[in-house]
């Protein structure tokens, strides 16, 4: 391991690096090789897994659906190839500080509920 800063990759930059006829897939893969390259620690969260299969297994205007099969063995890997972090009593306490804090809702519940301090 090494002291480069961690790097938390989203969801939309697994599913960008996944579809080749994705619009970003070019980008996505740039960035991902360039932060692996560079020894940078990255992560992911069971929340991006779940993301990932549910954006995989539904139509995209680029993309059919997956198959589960595909998308098991996809999740397999980013679970070999990625830090994973795990959803715990701790992160929801972390993220209720957060909120006390500074006022999230939505769909931003979610990011915040990634945020390092």
């Amino acid at each position: 391991m090494t002291d480069a800063e961690s790097l938390f990759v989203d969801t939309n930059v697994l599913i960008y690096a996944n579809i080749a006829e994705a619009p970003f897939h070019a980008a996505a893969m740039r960035a991902l090789g360039s932060a692996y390259q560079s020894g940078r620690p990255l992560w992911i969260s069971r929340q991006v897994l779940r993301e990932f299969i549910a954006v995989r297994t539904r139509p995209q205007v680029f993309e059919r659906p997956a198959l589960p099969a595909t998308i098991v063995e996809h999740v397999r890997y980013f679970e070999t190839q990625f830090n994973v972090a795990d959803e715990t009593a701790a992160v929801t306490a972390h993220l209720l500080r957060l909120l006390a804090v500074v006022p999230t809702g939505g769909k931003q519940i979610h990011d915040a509920n990634i945020v390092v301090e």
